[in-house]
């Protein structure tokens, strides 16, 4: 009989840094981002796995070689000051929160006593109650919608219908095409996304008798729900928001059927953290007063800022260094040219907005 190996977090390492490199290629910003290089990315991956692979594997339970490939997304695309906190966490939990941005919502302190005030159990409980405890991170998700993307059908795989009383989990993140799960051949855009939620269309098609469909995160216990009702050879569908297990697993989301039938799910959106966005600012036309020499002048920025922007600060500006500001509030702007010469004094706005919604 062969004998298999269990991956170690250190023989991850090496492999980790080429998909950093891919990724951050694929998910490169505009040039006003926040740089970081992809080398710096790759070495801060691989010291996140070596610190906090025993830990996954213990407390959830999960695949560290899964879990180790699919943190490439979100280290990848992570604004480097999140990136930064999350390296500083002294625990797991908060460190995937300053991860995806949300990392004032829980402190060390507060995922210490939440981990030392669960009872013992098995880990698909203990990652049920983690998630309770600590599930408002997920407040404030922002809803992306896509083009409607078949990702399972399994009409068109080997393994066929999904027997009565079985279930069969799927990705829906991550991954280059879908084909095995009878889905598209593509991506569905979601290669290098880590969301928090999928929006899914489930249908199902002819069951064999009536009974109900559960669609839940990959990794819990099975709740005692209905996700589709069904008839016998009904072919019904339902709209379905599946959270995605954290810390990433070998899958997303599972599918439990109590008939023998047939699945197809198209994703249609995703939930996410908001993503940071850096500010974008211009300056604004100045109006300029001519000041002579030894006098004091004033002058008021009233140039309107562009359609979308608005005053961030005033701008004052003098072209003799003989002419020193002395004052400069709201949207005015004093000086005192003390040259020999007559001076301009100019005022505008410093304009800023942040871009997206």
């Amino acid at each position: 009989m062969p004998i298999r190996m269990r991956p170690s977090a250190s023989t991850l390492a090496a492999p980790l840094l080429a998909l950093v490199l891919s990724a951050h290629a694929l998910a490169a910003a505009p040039a006003a981002r926040p740089t970081l290089s992809p080398q710096a990315r790759g070495e801060a991956i691989r010291g996140f796995v070596l610190k906090w692979a025993p830990h996954v594997r213990a407390t959830y339970g999960v695949d560290i070689h899964a879990w180790a490939m699919r943190l490439v997304p979100q280290f990848a695309k992570s604004d480097p000051a999140n990136l930064r906190e999350a390296l500083s966490r002294t625990t797991f939990e908060g460190a995937m929160a300053a991860l995806d941005g949300v990392g004032r919502r829980l402190s060390d302190d507060r995922v210490s006593a939440v981990l030392a005030a669960l009872p013992p159990g098995p880990i698909d409980a203990r990652r049920t109650a983690i998630a309770k405890a600590l599930g408002d991170t997920t407040r404030d998700l922002v809803y992306t919608p896509i083009t409607p993307c078949r990702i399972v059908d399994t009409r068109n795989t080997s393994l066929g219908a999904i027997p009565a009383n079985g279930s069969r989990s799927f990705l829906a993140a991550g991954v280059t095409e879908y084909l095995q799960q009878g889905g598209t051949n593509g991506n569905c855009g979601m290669a290098l996304e880590a969301p928090t939620a999928l929006a899914l269309n489930v249908t199902v098609v002819s069951p064999t008798i009536a009974g109900y469909t559960t669609v839940f995160p990959y990794g819990i216990a099975r709740p005692d729900t209905a996700s589709v009702n069904y008839a016998a050879g009904a072919i019904v569908n339902n709209a379905i928001i599946a959270a995605v297990p954290t810390p990433a697993a070998s899958y997303d989301f599972t599918i439990y059927s109590y008939a023998q039938a047939h699945y197809v799910v198209d994703l249609v959106g995703y939930f996410d953290t908001p993503r940071s966005s850096p500010v974008e600012c211009v300056d604004s036309a100045t109006n300029n007063v001519v000041v002579a020499a030894g006098a004091t002048a004033s002058v008021v920025a009233t140039a309107a800022c562009p359609a979308g922007y608005g005053s961030a600060s005033v701008n004052c500006e003098s072209d003799s260094w003989d002419m020193p500001l002395v004052y400069a509030s709201g949207s005015t702007c004093s000086a005192k040219n003390n040259g020999g010469t007559p001076g301009t004094l100019k005022a505008g706005w410093r304009c800023c907005r942040i871009p997206g919604r």
